[in-house]
C-alpha cells in the first residue's frame, strides 16, 4: 500500500524571506487560499515574532484557512512561542514550529552554548508550546552539518516532551543525496520515540539538489516534506513543490508514495506565485516553466504527434496548463469568457469577473484575438480584492532626445474629486511617478521596476511590475497595457493601493 507523503508548505514564510519576495496582507491571503486549493497539508503562514505585521497576517489567515494546518516559525524561545500561539489560535488545526540549530559550527559561533544547554532549551521550548498547542514540530537547524547521535539524542528528548513532528532540515543545502538519505535513515533507526512521530526534511538548494534531497528522504523514510512553490526561498531556494509532487506522482512505482495535492492546481499556484512576488519563473523550469511542454526540434514533434508519450512523461493538463480551446475576441460573451476563466483555473467573485470582464472587451477592441496569457495578465493585474483610493483619469507624457521628460498625471481620489500634477524626470516612466508622489503626498522609493510583453506581436500587453517601499515596507503592483506607459502607471498606482490599503487595515486594527 502506497505512503502518503505530507506536504507542508512554507512559501508564506521561507519563501517571503527571499530578497525582493515581500508580499503585501492581501497577497499573502490570495496565496494561502491558493495552497488551499492545491490541497496541501500544512501551510507556514509566517514568522509572528519578526514584526506586528507579520504576527497579523499569519492571524489572518488562520481565521481564513480551513482546510489545512496553519503553523508559525518560533526560535525556542517562549516569546517568539507565545507570538506565534497568539497567531495560529484562530485555525482549525494549528501547528507550533520551534527550532534551535544542532550544529557544531552553530552552537559555538552562533548560540555560544553547550549541546546540554541546547538539549535542555529545545525541550523547553517544546514543553512550553504543548502546553499552548497539541501540534508542536521541532526542527535541528543545520541538522546536515549535525552529529548525528547528537541528533537522535535531541529528537529524542523532544519526542518524550511531546512533539509530534520533527524536523531534519538541510539548511545550507550542504547535503547530497545518498548522504541525506543516509541521515534520515540512522535518525528514523536511532531515536527513541519515533515510530508515532511525522519524519520532516527542509532541503534548500544551493548546490541544486533540494529536490533530489528530499526525494532521497522519502525513500529513507520521511513522510513529510517542506517546500515552496516555484522554490522561491533564501539564497538560492527551496525545494520546488511542483517537482516533488509530480516526481512522487510520475514515478510512483519507484516510490510507492502519493500526496493529496491536487496536481491540476500546480500551474495556477506558480503563476499567482509569480505575480505576486514578481520573482520570474525561468523558461525551461520543469513542471511548470513555459517550455516545459514545448516541442522545437523536428524529431520530436513527429514523435509527440504520434504519440505523446515518446517525449512527454507527463500531460501539460495533469498539471492545470490549460488547452487554448476556443478564440476570444471583441464579439465574445461574458458566459465564454467565465468559462474560459474557469478553465484556467480562476474562481473569481462577481465584482471581480465584472471588472476583468470590462477589461477584456477593452482589450479586445485594441487586438483581434485575446490569447490566455492576456487573460491571466488581465486577472492579474485587476485590483478588485483592493479598493482603489488613487485611480488613473488620464495622462499625458512629453519626451525625446532633445526635451526633459515632463508627465501630466490626473488622479481620482476615492470620496474627494481628482487631483492633476505636473513632474518632469528622467524619463518619462520617472517623470510620471514623480507626479503620482506629489498626488499621494508620501515618500515613497522604487525599488524595482521590470517591463515584460505578455505574448509576442505588435499588438502584445506590456505588462509591468514594480515594488515600492515606505519606511522601510515593499508592496508590489502589477500594470498591462498595449500601452507600456500605461502599463508602468497602472503598476505604480496598484503598489500605492495596496500601501494605502494595508497601512489603513492595521491602524483600524490598533484602534480596535
Amino acid at each position: 500500500m502506497a505512503r502518503t507523503i505530507q506536504i507542508f508548505d512554507t512559501t508564506l514564510r521561507d519563501g517571503e524571506q527571499a530578497p525582493g519576495c515581500s508580499m503585501s496582507l492581501q497577497e499573502k491571503i490570495q496565496v494561502a487560499q491558493q495552497l488551499e486549493k492545491l490541497n496541501v497539508d500544512v501551510i507556514e503562514a509566517g514568522f509572528p515574532a519578526a514584526s506586528p505585521g507579520d504576527l497579523a497576517s499569519v492571524r489572518e489567515i488562520s481565521k481564513i484557512v480551513k482546510s489545512a494546518a496553519v503553523a508559525g516559525l518560533a526560535r525556542a524561545l517562549p516569546k517568539d512561542i507565545d507570538a506565534v500561539w497568539e497567531a495560529v489560535r484562530y485555525s482549525p488545526s494549528p501547528r507550533i514550529h520551534t527550532f534551535i540549530a544542532t550544529s557544531p559550527i552553530h552552537m559555538e559561533h552562533k548560540l555560544k552554548m553547550q549541546p546540554d544547554a541546547v538539549v535542555e532549551q529545545a525541550v523547553s521550548a517544546v514543553e512550553y508550546a504543548r502546553k499552548l498547542c497539541s501540534d508542536v514540530e521541532f526542527s535541528a537547524e543545520d541538522a546536515s552539518r549535525s552529529d548525528p547521535d547528537f541528533l537522535c539524542r535531541i529528537f529524542s528528548a523532544v519526542l518524550a516532551a511531546g512533539a509530534k513532528v520533527i524536523n531534519i532540515p538541510d539548511t545550507v543545502g550542504y547535503a547530497i543525496p545518498a548522504e541525506f538519505g543516509a541521515l534520515v535513515k540512522y535518525v528514523i533507526e536511532h531515536t527513541a520515540g519515533i515510530e508515532k512521530a511525522i519524519v520532516s526534511v527542509h532541503c534548500h538548494n544551493d548546490l541544486g539538489l533540494a529536490v533530489a534531497n528530499s526525494l532521497a528522504a522519502v525513500e529513507a523514510g520521511a513522510s513529510q516534506i517542506e517546500c515552496t512553490i516555484n522554490g522561491i526561498g533564501e539564497r538560492a531556494g527551496n525545494a520546488a513543490l511542483e517537482e516533488i509532487v509530480m516526481a512522487l506522482a510520475t514515478r510512483h512505482s519507484i516510490f510507492n508514495a502519493l500526496t493529496r495535492i491536487d496536481t491540476t492546481q500546480l500551474y495556477k499556484s506558480s503563476r499567482l506565485v509569480s505575480a505576486v512576488t514578481g520573482a520570474k519563473v525561468q523558461i525551461n523550469k520543469a513542471i511548470v516553466g513555459e517550455n516545459a511542454f514545448a516541442h522545437e526540434a523536428g524529431i520530436h514533434q513527429h514523435g509527440v504527434l504520434a504519440n505523446r508519450q515518446t517525449y512527454e512523461i507527463m500531460t501539460p493538463e495533469s498539471v492545470g496548463i490549460p488547452k487554448n480551446s476556443m478564440v476570444l475576441g471583441k464579439h465574445s460573451g461574458k458566459h465564454a469568457f467565465e468559462a474560459r476563466l474557469h478553465e484556467l483555473g480562476y474562481s473569481l467573485r462577481p465584482a471581480e469577473i465584472e471588472l476583468v470582464f470590462a477589461k477584456f472587451k477593452e482589450l479586445a477592441d485594441r487586438k483581434k484575438t485575446v490569447s490566455d496569457r492576456d487573460i491571466e495578465a488581465l486577472v492579474r493585474g485587476a485590483s478588485a480584492v483592493i479598493p482603489e483610493k488613487f485611480k488613473l483619469a488620464s495622462f499625458v507624457v512629453n519626451s525625446g532626445t532633445q526635451i526633459t521628460a515632463t508627465a501630466t498625471i490626473r488622479l481620482a481620489i476615492q470620496g474627494n474629486g481628482t487631483i492633476e500634477e505636473v513632474a518632469a524626470g528622467d524619463g518619462p516612466v520617472d517623470a510620471a511617478y514623480k507626479a503620482i508622489d506629489s498626488i499621494v503626498k508620501r515618500k515613497l522609493e522604487l525599488a524595482d521596476y521590470r517591463l515584460s510583453s505578455v505574448t509576442s506581436g505588435e499588438d502584445a500587453q506590456g505588462e509591468a511590475m514594480v515594488k515600492v517601499r515606505c519606511e522601510g515596507k515593499t508592496w508590489n503592483g502589477i500594470g498591462v497595457s498595449t500601452d507600456v506607459l500605461e502599463a508602468s502607471i497602472k503598476a505604480y498606482l496598484a503598489a500605492v493601493n495596496a500601501m494605502e490599503w494595508e497601512l489603513a487595515s492595521f491602524q483600524q486594527g490598533a484602534e480596535q
